[in-house]
């Protein structure tokens, strides 16, 4: 692939990936085809800042809206039975939230590039 795409998408992007990750996605870009382009444009990304909040949100109303918007919906709905184990697991979630989104979003990627290959 063109150097200045994968760079664009990087610079684009890089705010949902953990930045260890970064080298790793820019040598799985790089080895794609110019026209599988569009798969990395068309990913859902989730915005951990906005997972975040979601997660502070919980405090008010302990609904686990984070966890449901990363698509944990296993560990939402337990988290919505138990109201956040008992308010712990929700103030856990402050400090993890966006690792989990920025690992979540690195998964995502990995599936479509594979699935496309």
């Amino acid at each position: 692939m063109d150097t200045s795409k994968v760079d664009l998408f990087l610079m684009t992007n890089a705010k949902y990936f953990e930045s260890y990750q970064i080298s790793t996605i820019k040598d799985m870009i790089q080895d794609l085809d110019d026209d599988k382009f569009i798969i990395l444009q068309t990913l859902n990304l989730k915005d951990p800042t906005i997972a975040l909040i979601l997660s502070l949100l919980n405090i008010v109303a302990p609904f686990s809206f984070d966890r449901f918007f990363i698509g944990d919906i296993g560990l939402g709905i337990i988290k919505l039975l138990t109201c956040g184990g008992l308010f712990i697991w929700i103030i856990v979630d402050w400090f993890i939230i966006m690792e989990r989104t920025r690992q979540v979003n690195f998964e995502k990627l990995q599936q479509a590039l594979m699935y496309n290959a």
